[in-house]
């Protein structure tokens, strides 16, 4: 299901659910600038590692 599809539905849950996704994906790079921790995400079908230091710069361009 793509996003498009996603504000069509009938189950709101399913309306809401990219916003709370998003809304997760911040909290965990917080977690992981405050923790000095990585997180693992895909990018072009491949497993990234993306460090603290990595998430900071990103923040901060």
């Amino acid at each position: 299901m793509n996003q498009g599809e996603l504000f069509k539905a009938k189950d709101k849950d399913l309306v809401t659910s990219m916003a709370a996704m998003k809304r997760a994906a911040a909290m965990a790079r917080k977690a992981a600038v405050q923790t000095d921790t990585a997180i693992v995400v895909v990018q072009d079908k491949k497993i990234v590692r993306v460090t603290a230091d990595d998430l900071r710069k990103k923040a901060s361009a």
